[in-house]
């Protein structure tokens, strides 16, 4: 039977610096915060999904490094399960990021290292596990040719597939037609379509351009406005959920993908998926990091009973 999320993506370690804001060239600014810890768009959706209740495994590659080594011990105490080929001669990836004091807001710079060697032929050698997964998730942190096999594997061997965009760039109309969810940002939105996204309406346009591209369901997420379900039976807002201060919003995305494909994995309706999603980087912008900063399960649950 069926069970659980199988992730491609990439693993960094992420190095958060909080300043007023960032400096300009040939500037130097004292910050007022440092942290490292776990990142990467992929291992960050493999987190949120595991600690979301979802048996979840990982492909990716690292290096043979304490970068490494920290992905292969955040991993094992989040029960997820590595398929991690390791690049003897290459670093384990590695993420800027700065969030502002002010706001936590972020901008962020990656290096994918080994990562950014994640070929079809990674991909092949866990075909195993995405056959075996109910729901399947790629991202273009790593190359879209591994993207592209994965998703191919996951939509032979019957899997819900999902794409999470990001960072945006141009994609073949062909990977569209192997999705079956494509999640987007408002920014992702507009470069993959044309159409800006400033608006519940505009979100909806560019949700039929994506639609039209092959895409079964489109789902936008718009920040403090919620997630547009976009599909061609129905379109409704999912509202976001104010679970306190934010602090930085670097995860939040990931924190939606990785819940969102948890929550379909155990048979959730879409709509209900999205808003469990919704709740879960809703208690993710509250706290700092990326990783550390995905809910637990029952975190989620009790927002969700509240509102």
């Amino acid at each position: 039977m069926k069970q659980g999320v199988a992730i491609l993506g990439i693993f960094v370690a992420d190095l958060a610096f909080r300043a007023a804001r960032q400096p300009v060239m040939g500037e130097t600014l004292m910050g007022s915060g440092f942290k490292m810890g776990p990142g990467g768009k992929g291992s960050n959706q493999a987190v949120a999904a595991a600690r979301a209740g979802a048996k979840v495994s990982f492909i990716t590659r690292i290096g043979r490094d304490a970068f490494g080594e920290i992905a292969l011990a955040t991993w094992k105490s989040e029960g997820i399960t590595p398929r991690a080929a390791i690049a003897e001669e290459e670093p384990t990836g590695a993420a800027y990021i700065f969030v502002s004091d002010g706001t936590g807001e972020n901008a962020i710079i990656v290096v994918p290292g080994a990562a950014g060697g994640i070929g079809p032929e990674h991909v092949e050698a866990a075909h195993d596990g995405i056959a075996a997964a109910k729901v399947f998730v790629t991202q273009l942190e790593q190359p879209l040719a591994a993207a592209l096999k994965g998703l191919e594997i996951a939509r032979e061997s019957g899997a819900v597939t999902i794409f999470n965009p990001a960072p945006a760039a141009p994609v073949p109309d062909a990977i569209y037609r192997l999705c079956d969810y494509v999640i987007p940002n408002e920014n992702e939105a507009e470069a993959l379509t044309g159409i800006a996204v400033a608006t519940e309406d505009q979100a909806r346009a560019a949700g039929d351009a994506l639609l039209a591209k092959g895409a079964g369901t489109a789902l936008i997420t718009l920040g403090p406005r919620g997630a547009l379900f976009h599909s061609r039976e129905r379109s409704l807002l999912v509202e976001a959920f104010d679970a306190g201060r934010v602090v930085e919003t670097a995860g939040a995305g990931d924190s939606f993908v990785g819940a969102f494909a948890a929550a379909l994995a155990e048979g959730m309706d879409p709509v209900q998926a999205a808003r469990f999603g919704c709740a879960a980087a809703g208690i993710s912008v509250t706290r700092s990091g990326t990783a550390p900063a995905m809910p637990r399960r029952a975190e989620i649950e009790a927002l969700l009973n509240r509102r």
